[in-house]
């Protein structure tokens, strides 16, 4: 694991000797780098003004950060955020929650979509992908960085993660680990594969946001549970934790979301 990539020389200006380069960042920022890059390429095939999707990506990016930042906040580190409200801007040291950024980028999407007057569908379609590839990337930086650990095994295996000792590691070093990063990354690029194919052969509109939102909110329901890191809140003082009452929620809206368009479609083509 590398927390820190590498160090910028600044021989002693600003007073420090060195700027440090955070692999969870480096990720994150390739993530929203691929990402628009398949939005790019999608966007005329789609119908969608690529000019205005690259718009789009912009303020999704800004609400991505703060959205999941405030989460994760006000989960797990809400007592600390009002001694100091400036920790909600360390994000170099970690700590997104993926599903504050989700829900405030939808958000974002849909005053954006309005404005402008463009298809919500074709749109979220198209974000789609994008958004499990640029997660699927970002999820490397939790690896890298320690951070989203998994609970510990009783014994070492071929699947288990051992963090060596490493002060800007969150995760904790010596022990056998489940995996959590990786199984979240590597389904998290199934769903990009899976969602890039269907999107150009999709039956009607708002078919790959909803199965985006079906696919992700399994993936996450269960790998949540080998999840090792339990000061991220839970709900109703059961151990259902935020993240995954959220993707309870989101599984109903996607098979709704589904059913309803997959019936308006018949019912248009009828």
């Amino acid at each position: 694991m590398y927390p820190i990539l590498f160090k910028i020389p600044l021989f002693g200006l600003f007073g420090h000797d060195s700027f440090p380069v955070h692999s969870y960042g480096v990720l994150v920022a390739f993530g929203f780098i691929f990402g628009t890059l398949f939005i790019q390429r999608a966007a005329k095939r789609e119908g969608v003004d690529p000019v205005k999707a690259l718009d789009l990506i912009f303020y999704i990016l800004i609400a991505a950060i703060l959205g999941s930042r405030i989460l994760y906040v006000w989960t797990a580190e809400r007592e600390q955020f009002f001694q100091n409200p400036l920790i909600l801007f360390k994000i170099w040291e970690g700590g997104l929650v993926f599903y504050g950024g989700f829900i405030a980028s939808v958000l974002v999407g849909i005053w954006y979509v309005k404005k402008h007057q463009l298809s919500l569908w074709k749109v979220f379609d198209l974000f789609s992908p994008a958004v499990a590839l640029g997660h699927a990337i970002g999820r490397l930086g939790c690896y890298f960085s320690g951070c989203c650990y998994g609970r510990p095994l009783l014994q070492e295996t071929w699947y288990s993660i051992v963090f060596p000792p490493n002060p800007g590691s969150l995760a904790p070093p010596g022990i056998p680990l489940s995996p959590t990063q990786l199984i979240d990354s590597g389904g998290e690029f199934v769903i990009f594969l899976a969602l890039a194919w269907l999107l150009k052969h999709k039956k009607f509109d708002g078919q790959i946001f909803s199965l985006y939102l079906i696919g992700y909110a399994v993936l996450r329901f269960v790998n949540e549970m080998l999840r090792g890191d339990v000061e991220r809140g839970f709900v109703f003082q059961t151990e259902i934790s935020t993240s995954q009452f959220i993707a309870m929620i989101l599984f109903a809206i996607g098979v709704a979301l589904y059913i309803y368009k997959r019936a308006q479609r018949k019912g248009s083509t009828t």
